[in-house]
């Protein structure tokens, strides 16, 4: 028995070892339609959707979530990539210049295929180096003129760091003296209002322009907002138009928007101090190590001193014994070191803590192991 249960394990995928876990820890549901079909549980049929960007279903929502990010105007987009890539165009036409700057591991530079240049011919300065977020000195030190500097808060692909608040009032300050306009790369902003505590309206005042997406931490279908003053705002429906994102009706994205932004938002305080709790237990393991070591939102990197098809067997065979599933997938970094990203959202809250202990403490025990072989 025992053989064949090593043998399924080895066929078996580690998403889908997690998916059959009884207590999946990341995220906040499984990712199908139900997440739709519960969000329209309490929606009249008979309510009028949206046609083309107009209509009281899209513009109620965009009014609400630019109050809430205490900018005067907002633009409901089907997704982030469309509505920074127009953010950034806007910014530059009007300063007439097609110089802007962020960070090497800004998402329009590596998972957008170039599309910045290529449909805007925008060229992007890259500041500060890979391991750290952009600093007020590395803005000082710009030699070249940028129309815009965007900054992602917190910073994903680093393992979600931060910039201390003071510092990105400084950054704000400086701008604004210089006439370099600031758009926040706000994908995971709700997230990191616990760690800041600050209203998502005082974040949003250092910034000329800011994004904020719906299914990241909130898990909505899809869906982006794009914030600024009126005359911003205007100009970005006309893009919006130009890139094919004014489809004749957004409905099941804005429903669904909304509706987890009112049931997740007020969770986030419990999810970042839920990754404190988890990222803790992890460090306590051999070999591994989280980035940062105590996160300042819900979301956080594991970096492993161990070959990724090592850890996933490691993984696979903890969900077995305990029916805990910690992660989804692991990405390689070479030969012997391998990372995975945790986003804890419902599932984690939901999951019995002694359940977590049990699975961080086999998983300690598994790679312990590896130091006498």
């Amino acid at each position: 028995m025992a053989e064949q249960m090593t043998e399924q394990m080895a066929k078996q995928t580690l998403l889908e070892a997690f998916n059959a876990a009884s207590y999946p820890l990341t995220g906040s549901s499984r990712w199908n339609v139900n997440q739709l079909l519960e969000a329209f549980r309490s929606i009249d049929g008979e309510q009028d959707s949206d046609i083309y960007g107009n209509g009281a279903i899209i513009e109620n929502f965009q009014a609400k979530i630019a109050s809430y990010l205490g900018k005067p105007s907002a633009v409901f987009f089907p997704s982030g990539t469309m509505a920074q890539q127009i953010a950034l165009r806007i910014w530059s036409d009007g300063a007439g210049n097609k110089k802007i700057a962020y960070h090497p591991l800004c998402h329009l530079e590596i998972h957008e295929q170039n599309g910045l240049h290529e449909l805007h011919h925008l060229e992007p300065l890259l500041l500060a180096d890979k391991s750290r977020t952009i600093g007020l000195e590395d803005i000082q030190q710009m030699t070249e003129k940028v129309s815009c500097i965007l900054l992602e808060l917190p910073q994903r692909e680093i393992g979600g760091t931060l910039l201390p608040f003071s510092e990105l009032e400084a950054i704000s300050a400086y701008c604004r003296e210089r006439g370099i306009k600031l758009h926040l790369d706000g994908a995971r902003l709700f997230e990191v209002l616990p760690y800041y505590k600050k209203t998502a309206a005082e974040v949003c005042r250092l910034f000329d322009s800011v994004y904020v997406s719906f299914y990241k931490g909130l898990g909505g279908i899809a869906g982006a907002m794009l914030a600024g003053d009126e005359s911003f705002t205007a100009e970005s429906k006309v893009w919006k138009r130009r890139h094919g994102g004014d489809l004749i009706s957004l409905y099941p994205y804005i429903i669904s928007s909304d509706y987890y932004f009112e049931q997740r938002l007020p969770k986030m305080e419990q999810y970042y101090h839920a990754a404190i709790e988890l990222a803790e237990l992890y460090n306590s393991c051999q070999h591994i190590e989280t980035r940062p070591e105590v996160p300042v939102s819900n979301m956080f990197h594991v970096h492993a001193a161990v070959p990724k098809e090592r850890l996933e067997q490691l993984f696979k065979a903890v969900y077995a014994e305990t029916g805990v599933g910690l992660t989804r997938y692991v990405r390689e970094v070479d030969a012997d070191n391998s990372y995975f990203e945790v986003s804890l959202g419902d599932r984690y809250l939901g999951t019995p803590k002694d359940k977590v202990r049990e699975a961080l403490g086999l998983l300690g025990a598994k790679l312990a192991e590896l130091k006498q072989q």
